[in-house]
Parts: structure tokens; C-alpha cells; sequence
């Protein structure tokens, strides 16, 4: 059986940084992605399909997070996959930083330090964990791009996380949390 691929994979007149795919998102956080209208209720984060129009690559990585880490493999058919791929990566880090007895403040504070770190590594960089499937960018202007989205990802990443995971209240969803351990292809951001 074969991972999940995007379905942003036909996505018309995607942008392209190196061979990373910059995708519309939803998102209140500033930075370079184009903005998809915030949902209206009775649509919420957690009932979102992917026919709607303000679906985003981001639901997407939450959606397929806990089924793409049981894979070693993954073929990358495209710009938009290599975005799910770093989100999936970065959720498994972030969920990394949960622990079963933290309440959701001391979980905010613990994950949005790791979102918020203007330190890591991009496609080209030498920490970058998987240079041999992403390209890095052509000069420093597009690197500055791609580092800004990136941020942008993170920082909403992290936010739609922590609404998961705390969906209940005050208590970390052990559902989630049982995936601290998976590494998704055998790496980590």
C-alpha cells in the first residue's frame, strides 16, 4: 500500500522555490503565502474537507499525519508533496515536545519555541535533513522567500496542533500523543 500523496499535486500556477511548492494557506500569521478566506461556521478546523475552498496544505498534513508515519518510503510525485513532507516532519517534532502530564499553557509555551525559532535549516542548507530530495534555492532572495514561508507553516502548524491535541481541555489527547515515537521516514527536522 502506498502513502499518501496532496492532493495539491495539480494545483495550477504554483509557486516554486527550488522544488518546494508555496501553497496558498490559511492563516492569520504574516508572511509570504497567499491568504484562503478563514472558515465560517459550522466548519471548523477539525471537520474541514478537502473540497472546500479555504482547505489548505496544512489540514492536509494534519489529516495525514498519523497514517504517512507508519511508511519508511515515500515517492514524491511533486513540488506539493515535498511541502507535506516537511509538515509532517515538523508535526512530528512538535508532538514531540508535548508530554502526557503537560497542561495546554505549558504545551503552548514548549511548542511555539520551537515555531517561533528563526534558526533551522532550509532546502540547501547543510542541516537540512533531506537535501537529497529538495533543491535549494537560486540565490538569496529566494531563500529568504522560502525561510519566511516556512516560518508562516510553522508558527500555523503549531497553533492547529496545539488545538488538536487539546481539543478536550485541559488534557493531551493520548491518541496523539502515541505517535511520539514514529519517525516519518526514518528522519527528523
Amino acid at each position: 500500500m502506498p502513502a499518501y500523496h496532496s492532493v495539491f499535486l495539480d494545483e495550477p500556477n504554483q509557486q516554486v522555490i527550488g522544488n518546494f511548492a508555496l501553497l496558498p494557506l490559511r492563516t492569520r500569521t504574516r508572511g509570504p503565502a497567499l491568504q484562503l478566506p478563514q472558515l465560517a461556521p459550522p466548519t471548523t478546523e477539525a471537520t474541514i474537507d478537502a473540497s472546500h475552498e479555504s482547505y489548505d496544505p496544512l489540514d492536509e498534513a494534519l489529516l495525514l499525519f498519523r497514517a504517512n508515519t507508519f511508511f519508511r518510503n515515500f515517492e514524491i510525485k511533486g513540488p506539493a508533496d515535498r511541502l507535506l513532507i516537511y509538515a509532517i516532519l515538523f508535526v512530528q517534532d512538535l508532538i514531540g515536545k508535548v508530554k502526557p502530564n503537560m497542561g495546554r499553557r505549558d504545551a503552548e509555551k514548549a511548542v511555539m519555541n520551537v515555531a517561533l525559532d528563526t534558526n533551522f535549516a532550509i532546502p540547501g542548507d547543510a542541516g537540512f535533513p533531506l537535501n537529497q530530495a529538495f533543491e535549494a534555492p537560486r540565490d538569496r532572495n529566494e531563500a529568504e522567500v522560502l525561510r519566511q514561508y516556512l516560518m508562516q507553516v510553522r508558527q500555523e502548524l503549531a497553533v492547529r496542533l496545539l488545538n488538536r491535541i487539546y481539543a478536550d481541555g485541559n488534557e493531551p489527547s493520548k491518541w496523539w500523543l502515541s505517535f511520539t515515537k514514529r519517525k516519518f521516514m526514518g528522519k527528523s527536522l
